[in-house]
């Protein structure tokens, strides 16, 4: 038996350590481990605060819990699970790549382009899911809405440039071009020292898709 759903709907509490994919809440003395986008992982600060919604994916030998920065983009990722062929990894890799509002757009407006940035999926896989999700879309975007503008990370700090490799390996792409990839949005850091971790995250993914 599988499945995922809300039933822990909601986590806020401490960090106390984060990887390149998860981060671990501490919540009154009781630590969860959280899988979630990298980008949402890189801006995890030990010692701060950090509210995630949350999907628990139960399996028989295992339970898991996902988080995102907004209800919208935890919806999405429940959402498009609901298409043959994807579990929570290619979901996860979706909305590490698109956010709920860009998601919807791809689909509604059958963007295979876009789609096919997110690692592991291709042109025929990218046509299914526009085929099997397209009439959904409105569902994924009204939410998107509803949830308004997803909270901003935390202000990249030093060293960034290993929190963004570390994220784009954690995905899947190589060491060589995630350093890349990061050196690609190099520029931006200089031009925005306080532009956050997610926001050099997206830009390069957006770079090893070109």
């Amino acid at each position: 038996m599988e499945g995922s759903g809300t039933l822990i709907s909601h986590l806020r509490g401490t960090v106390s350590t984060a990887g390149p994919t998860w981060v671990v809440l501490d919540i009154s003395g009781v630590g969860l481990r959280v899988s979630c986008p990298p980008a949402t992982a890189a801006a995890a600060r030990t010692g701060s605060q950090l509210a995630l919604e949350t999907s628990l994916v139960v399996r028989e030998d295992s339970m898991t819990l996902h988080g995102f920065v907004s209800a919208a983009d935890r919806d999405a990722f429940e959402l498009v699970q609901t298409a043959s062929g994807v579990g929570p990894k290619l979901a996860m890799a979706m909305l590490s790549v698109l956010d709920a509002e860009q998601l919807a757009a791809a689909l509604a407006g059958e963007d295979a382009a876009a789609l096919c940035r997110v690692p592991g999926i291709g042109r025929k896989g990218a046509a299914k899911l526009i085929l099997e999700l397209k009439d959904r879309a409105p569902m994924i975007s009204s939410g998107a809405a509803a949830a308004g503008g997803a909270p901003a990370a935390v202000p990249g700090a030093e060293p960034w440039r290993e929190q963004v490799v570390d994220g784009l390996t954690g995905l899947g792409w190589s060491t060589r071009d995630a350093e890349r990839a990061a050196e690609s949005v190099a520029g931006m850091r200089t031009e925005d020292p306080d532009v956050s971790i997610g926001v050099l995250m997206r830009a390069a993914l957006r770079s090893l898709a070109s």
